[in-house]
């Protein structure tokens, strides 16, 4: 059984970069455990991100008999979608509730409904941002041909007064 952390125990816990031996925890050798620092590196993020992550209940690793934080091939899979749900605009709360339906339901229909449904909201979003960038764009285009309208006038005013003197 493994022993799961306690974020609440208020109790400090290093990050060392050594794996020592984990508490009830049988990896098989082509499938070691991850330090947290080794697990940051490989996946181009901050040691604090995924204590933050562990914090609000999305990864939950076994600890080593001296504390340490040890991630398996599956917590890694798990930062993986996270990361990608962060990336395509979720928020942690929506990222969790998608990732925790499949413990729901193991066919995983509730966790791709879900992941429909917030998809297609996030479409949605996204299409209403790029008509209002589109509107943007329009606006901004038309005060630069306005301004350098006035700048080629300008110009011009300035070559005939010195062609006056």
């Amino acid at each position: 059984m493994n022993q799961q952390p306690n974020p609440s125990d208020g109790k400090p816990h290093s990050d060392q970069s050594q794996p020592d031996q984990p508490q009830n925890t049988q990896p098989q050798a082509d499938h070691p455990l991850l330090t947290i620092s080794d697990l940051a590196a490989e996946l181009d993020i901050s040691t604090r991100t995924i204590r933050y992550y562990e914090e609000l209940g999305l990864l939950r690793p076994v600890r080593s008999e001296k504390g340490n934080r040890l991630y398996t091939r599956s917590d890694r899979a798990r930062l993986k979608l996270i990361l990608r749900g962060k990336r395509f605009g979720f928020s942690l709360d929506e990222i969790k509730e998608m990732i925790e339906l499949f413990h729901e339901d193991r066919t995983g229909r509730k966790q791709l409904e879900r992941t429909i449904s917030y998809g297609n909201q996030k479409l949605q979003e996204i299409d209403e941002r790029i008509q209002e960038l589109k509107l943007l764009r329009e606006e901004i285009l038309q005060f630069k041909e306005k301004f350098e309208q006035r700048w080629h006038e300008l110009e011009s005013e300035s070559v005939e007064s010195e062609s006056d003197s």
